[in-house]
């Protein structure tokens, strides 16, 4: 049996090495247009940060490596530029000499991955201009730093690659503006209120934020020296394009191939509408596992499982890709960030009855050197109680909850299926309660009533205009409010009405939460808890 695999990145080398796995005797040839193949394109960022110091770190297997460990025939520097399906033939272009060769194949997998996006812009050529996709893209860009002695970078794109290469320029010395289209950093991917936490943390660590503000221009005499945006004009002299990325499938236009937007559409099998025609990896439209509805999730990590189900498939197992959930991490300058599932507003979308709760939590014992706290979001559906999705940020392993999560996802669980799990515990990992499951109690307690309350993204809307303001937190920390420690309410408060609307905001919400406990008890009926607290919201004086 030939199997032809064009593309030599994630998903088509883990797929063309499980297959001799699975079958010594099968004829697996993979093609690749670049001299690189099975690289580490995640880690490119911190190449140029300098934190991965040479080039042959980010090769994970040299094309003559691979072929000596896998046995499969190895191609680089070929173009596939045509399919034939009736044929079961490819048209390959060697780049070296422009030759073109035909393959032939039984099955053939598609997994030609996806390319950045250039703007068509004025100066998008300029020396100094730069996309991060392969290995040499990242080594170009850091040489021409040093040997320019690059002072100011504009990142275009506040994505999970534009911030990371946003972290790691910052940490070369240079100067950083982040400039997205989008009206926040992290779009479609965190909510509005927690992408506007990570923005205030950045500009608080030196790099600059323009949102809703559109790329005009990069200017300069054969060198950048500038760049125009909507909100005028950035001295730069490094530009780092990082505005999104599009499938590698224009060849595949005139094969019958089913696309959506340049993504080929596959079922659970991988397989397309063409016989003997399966995709994976970046350039492959897949489902969402909660809604069943497609979904694009270009990631390192989801292209390197649907190499190896699709391997599988290809040799007799029965297996099927239940598909993504859209799980992403990012580091960032002091802050992690990660989530998985739905967004709020996907979940919405999607026709859940949608409740949220925001949590802050420690993530691990208080009292433990380089301890920290996560900032969670959770989504659930109230009718099921099904947990949707999750965002977290925090100095720590954010990692770890996200991960919870699809776990928990994954497995149809319910917010009850999490309340007694016996996860891990001691003072230098997690607190005696984990995280997660605090987040939980918080959630049910919201969902039952006994935790009435405004989400950040309610009050910075303004929907608590009109309560007055109690100071719950440890130490008084609103100028103007009243301070009402929890422990001191023995009774109906002087000078409020238990009718009168009252905002309980301390630190994270917790010594809030027990006062609003504490005034429900003694009949005040109009009580809400500013979720997160002084620690995620800008909470304005009562002066």
């Amino acid at each position: 049996m030939k199997i032809l695999v064009i593309g030599g990145v994630a998903a088509g080398t883990k797929a063309a090495a499980k297959l001799k796995r699975q079958d010594r005797s099968l004829d697996v040839t993979l093609i690749a247009k670049d001299p690189d193949i099975s690289y580490a394109g995640c880690g490119l960022p911190y190449y140029v940060g300098g934190l991965i110091p040479t080039r042959e770190d980010l090769i994970v297997n040299t094309p003559q490596k691979f072929a000596g460990l896998t046995g499969v025939n190895v191609l680089t520097g070929r173009e596939a530029t045509h399919l034939d399906s009736k044929a079961k033939t490819v048209t390959v272009r060697d780049l070296s000499s422009g030759k073109e060769e035909i393959f032939s194949y039984d099955a053939c997998i598609i997994a030609t991955g996806a390319s950045p996006i250039l703007p068509p812009i004025p100066g998008a050529q300029l020396d100094g201009v730069f996309k991060v996709r392969t290995p040499d893209d990242a080594i170009a860009l850091r040489e021409h730093a040093k040997a320019n002695g690059c002072r100011r970078a504009v990142v275009v794109g506040g994505g999970f690659i534009g911030l990371e290469m946003a972290e790691n320029l910052k940490a070369q010395g240079l100067t950083v503006t982040v400039v997205d289209l989008a009206d926040q950093i992290l779009p479609n991917v965190f909510d509005p209120e927690m992408a506007e936490y990570v923005r205030r943390h950045l500009e608080k660590n030196g790099i600059r934020i323009l949102t809703g503000t559109p790329l005009e221009a990069i200017l300069g005499q054969g060198r950048v020296d500038a760049v125009k945006t909507g909100q005028g004009t950035l001295s730069a002299d490094l530009v780092v394009l990082s505005i999104g990325i599009r499938p590698n499938t224009a060849f595949l236009n005139d094969s019958g191939l089913e696309m959506f937007k340049g993504t080929i559409v596959v079922d659970e099998h991988l397989r397309t509408n063409l016989p003997d025609v399966y995709a994976a990896g970046d350039c492959a439209m897949v489902n969402n596992r909660i809604t069943g509805k497609p979904q694009w999730s270009a990631m390192g990590s989801s292209a390197n499982y649907e190499g190896r189900t699709l391997a599988q498939i290809l040799t007799g197992e029965s297996k099927r890709y239940p598909g993504v959930l859209g799980t992403g991490v990012v580091k960032l300058p002091g802050l992690n960030a990660g989530r998985t599932g739905l967004s709020e507003a996907a979940a919405r979308s999607a026709g859940y009855d949608v409740e949220t709760v925001l949590a802050v939590t420690d993530d691990k014992a208080h009292y433990y050197p380089g301890s920290s706290i996560f900032i969670i979001k959770l989504i659930a559906d109230r009718a099921s109680r099904k947990l949707l999705g999750i965002q977290v940020l925090g100095g720590g392993a954010v990692d770890k909850m996200v991960d919870i999560a699809v776990t928990g996802i994954s497995m149809g669980a319910v917010l009850e299926d999490f309340e007694n799990l016996d996860y891990a515990y001691a003072p230098p990992f997690s607190t005696a309660i984990h995280p997660f499951v605090q987040a939980v109690y918080i959630l049910q307690n919201k969902l039952s009533g006994a935790f009435e309350t405004f989400t950040p993204a309610q009050y910075a809307a303004g929907e608590a205009a009109g309560y007055t303001i109690l100071d719950a937190a440890r130490v008084p920390s609103i100028p103007g409010a009243d301070y009402i420690l929890p422990t001191t309410v023995n009774g109906p408060l002087e000078g409020h009405p238990k009718d009168e609307p009252l905002l309980l905001v301390c630190n994270r919400g917790k010594q809030a939460y027990f006062l609003q406990n504490r005034l429900k008890y003694y009949g005040y009926t109009n009580t809400r808890v500013l979720e997160g607290g002084l620690v995620f919201n800008e909470v304005k004086s009562c002066g």
